[in-house]
């Protein structure tokens, strides 16, 4: 059976490993060579929460036109996995394809009428070729991306490239990999029709865009932002925010006279240590952060407080996962938004960024860390696994040299000799932000120590009920003054086309734009709005207020954003309607499609 309509640069691929085999390299080899052809792709990772044994999925979608969210339908899999292989069979569209080991025969119960069978003898070929066990294994998975070359007709030449990039200083072991991809792209030369009919051609679509994770990106982000400590506690799909963070401290921050790390990298014994050495060295005045996902989210409330109502910057980055407690440590969601928004106990309301691509990553950063000095109150950068774990096309980071750190209201010793009295909780500008001193600054004014406990305007200790009262009012100005200070939502239109719109953030957007032309596609029209930022400011609550209706696309069960939006904006309910998506997988276009056509 063939596919009736040739498909050019529109596809779905999925592998189908065992995790551990060595084939995340292989398969990323892929996608590379994708993407180093000029169009436009987007992987997903979709991997178990063990070290290796248990089935892994990587899927990668080819989309000229730029979508760049997951999609459902599966034109060709890779299946050499026999723990998931039926379920991998039924997961190909009618006509699709199923490229599988051949070494031996396909069980009869893997056979469907309505797809086609690409059988290569993966393992003979490379029992064959080479004479190590492991590099048998290792090149199998190189063995059936030659076999992709030739079948989607990717240019021989780039992958060649690319393993020459990647084992530059290893040249060694570039003939053997060569050698595994002739092995597949022959085979299919000598035994099937290619290229299929789906297929790549080269564009010239990115320019200058790049492909980078978003973990990668925030640990940029946090060197170029002047972060000087990290501490953090080991916690999957946040790790690697600390280990990028690492990586690129050992590259630009080594002091060229002594040859020492500018940096204080800290493993914590647990989450609420790393949070609370994190408060300590920014109210010593290092620009400090610590990254986790929701269950150390969970943990550091207690500190989170502390930050909020002693007023101390704090930058967290949080890599959502799915919850509750240990749910799904490695799949995705947008479900910690209540928990971090209101962290800790009493009235509080803490700071949320929520970037989409690894630019907002690390242009994030360096807002977090600004705006947590300027406001002195956490912030959190609110990113998601899919985000933060996989790569994703994006515009290719920017800083710009003469941007100067916003340290906010600091006093120094000479300011602190034209004051009377420092009054560090004292609102002098009425904007609800104070002014604030580093320990030792003057000798005998400023702060030296501070605590959670209720006080007055001095900073003296106090449990008299107003004086309780005028501090958390004051809090409250803050937060007003927050809405003008956070990043502005991205409006889709210059003026309003229908009185429906629909609002997102952070990875719901690619699904998001694409279920928006999909609607088109059937006459609906949607406006749209994707939010930046909470505190929520003027046009998010402009935009609502200016339609029938809102459809709040989000990846939790609890419709978390629209619950935000109801307390902090007072909408009512029925003009709020929930799109969601709680599986654990990204959302899809026809997901959000199907749920905002259904209730119109």
């Amino acid at each position: 059976m063939s596919v009736k309509k040739n498909k050019i640069n529109d596809f779905v691929v999925r592998f189908a490993n065992v995790n551990g085999t060595g084939s995340a390299s292989a398969n990323f080899l892929f996608t590379k060579a994708v993407f180093r052809m000029g169009v436009p792709v987007t992987p997903k990772n979709i991997f178990p929460s063990n070290i290796q044994g248990l089935p892994t999925w990587y899927e990668v979608r080819v989309s000229e036109k730029g979508y760049l969210g997951r999609k459902e339908e599966i034109d060709l899999l890779v299946g050499v996995n026999p723990q998931s292989m039926m379920n991998d069979v039924k997961s190909v569209r009618a006509g699709g394809y199923f490229l599988y080991d051949s070494t031996k025969n396909l069980h009869s119960e893997y056979i469907r009428e309505d797809i086609n069978y690409i059988g290569i003898p993966l393992m003979q070929m490379c029992n064959d070729a080479y004479s190590d066990a492991r590099q048998r294994q290792l090149f199998k998975n190189i063995i059936y991306v030659g076999a992709l070359a030739a079948l989607l007709d990717i240019e021989f030449n780039v992958l060649e490239e690319l393993l020459s990039e990647q084992f530059k200083g290893k040249e060694k072991l570039i003939p053997a990999n060569i050698k595994a991809l002739k092995l597949g792209s022959d085979f299919i030369h000598a035994n099937f029709k290619y290229p299929l009919d789906f297929r790549i051609e080269r564009r010239d679509l990115l320019k200058d865009k790049i492909l980078m994770e978003g973990n990668a990106a925030c640990g940029l982000g946090a060197v170029y932002a002047g972060a000087t400590v990290a501490a953090w506690y080991p916690i999957t799909p946040s790790t690697s925010v600390i280990e990028a963070f690492i990586d690129y401290s050992n590259e630009f921050r080594d002091d060229k006279i002594t040859g020492k790390k500018n940096v204080a990298i800290v493993q914590a014994e647990d989450e609420l240590s790393a949070i609370g050495m994190v408060i300590g060295a920014s109210w010593n005045g290092a620009r400090s952060f610590t990254a986790t996902s929701g269950p150390g989210v969970s943990l550091m409330n207690e500190f989170l407080g502390l930050a909020y109502f002693a007023e101390i910057p704090t930058v967290l980055v949080d890599v959502q996962r799915a919850g509750p407690s240990t749910g799904m440590p490695t799949r995705t969601q947008q479900s910690d938004i209540l928990l971090a928004a209101y962290a800790s106990h009493g009235d509080t309301k803490h700071v949320l960024l929520f970037p989409s691509t690894p630019k907002e990553c690390f242009d994030s950063m360096l807002d977090a860390f600004d705006l947590s000095e300027e406001l002195q109150t956490p912030v959190m950068v609110m990113t998601d696994l899919d985000l933060g774990m996989n790569d994703h096309i994006s515009d290719a980071l920017a800083f710009d040299d003469k941007r100067e750190y916003k340290r906010g209201k600091v006093l120094d010793a000479s300011d602190l000799d034209k004051i009377e009295r420092f009054g560090r909780y004292l609102d002098v500008d009425n904007d609800g932000i104070t002014y604030r001193t580093l320990p030792g600054t003057h000798p005998t004014k400023g702060s030296f120590v501070t605590r959670g406990t209720s006080r007055d305007e001095y900073a003296t200790y106090s449990e008299d009920s107003e004086a309780y009262q005028r501090n958390m009012d004051r809090l409250n100005r803050k937060w007003d003054t927050t809405k003008e200070m956070v990043p502005t939502p991205q409006v889709y239109q210059n003026k309003n086309g229908s009185k429906n719109g629909i609002l997102f953030f952070g990875t719901s957007q690619f699904s998001a734009e694409e279920a928006m032309d999909i609607l088109k596609e059937e006459k609906i029209i949607v406006d749209a709005i994707r939010i930046k930022s909470f505190p929520f400011n003027k046009e998010v609550e402009s935009f609502i207020n200016s339609h029938d209706k809102i459809f709040v696309i989000e990846q939790n069960r609890d419709a978390q954003m629209k619950s935000l939006l109801m307390i902090e904006l007072g909408f009512d309910h029925k003009k709020l309607i929930s799109v969601l998506n709680y599986d654990g997988m990204p959302i899809t276009a026809k997901n959000i499609f199907d749920q905002i056509k259904s209730y119109l």
